[in-house]
């Protein structure tokens, strides 16, 4: 999250807070107003957890404002599967921790982890294929390669893929 423009936290202590903290975020300044007892390390817990929630809004907002996953997905969907596919939403993710994507191959859904918004956009677009094969063949046998190998670069994408996995990560997309 380096890219994002970092923000000044301003404490303010009130007497008539009891025990909730609020944030709210003014331009580049997180006005954090807290209750006038509170424990001072507690409040420090807090903050760094709300500049974390704040960051991933930040991040996501950016991502949205990059070009649009959808448009990838219907290019994709064109050339590599007949313009077929219903994808009902596809959008980045910062939960999959251990994964670069996953499909809800009933409801269409798709969802990319926000670290492949780093990677060459032939990785990406195999993760999307990927992700996109499987509202065809929900398991990975041997048609649902078949249908990624459509993808010229699959196993370029996949050796770059598994380069960056660490431990904990899943082998599969």
């Amino acid at each position: 999250m380096s890219d994002l423009t970092p923000f000044v936290v301003k404490i303010s202590y009130s007497a008539k807070r009891k025990r909730t903290v609020s944030a709210r975020l003014e331009g580049d300044v997180l006005l954090v107003t807290a209750p006038s007892n509170i424990n001072k390390d507690r409040l420090e817990k807090i903050v760094e957890k709300l500049k974390g929630r704040i960051n991933s809004r930040r991040q996501k907002a950016r991502l949205k404002k990059d070009r649009p996953l959808e448009e990838i997905t219907q290019k994709i969907n064109r050339k590599y599967f007949e313009n077929k596919l219903n994808v009902r939403s596809i959008e980045y993710s910062h939960h999959q921790k251990k994964r670069y994507g996953s499909c809800d191959h009933v409801t269409g859904t798709i969802r990319i982890s926000s670290r492949i918004k780093d990677v060459p956009e032939w990785v990406r677009d195999y993760v999307i294929v990927h992700e996109m094969a499987h509202l065809i063949e929900p398991n990975h046998g041997k048609e649902f390669y078949e249908l990624v190998a459509r993808y010229e670069l699959a196993e370029r994408a996949r050796g770059y893929l598994m380069g960056m996995t660490g431990p904990g990560f899943s082998d599969d997309v």
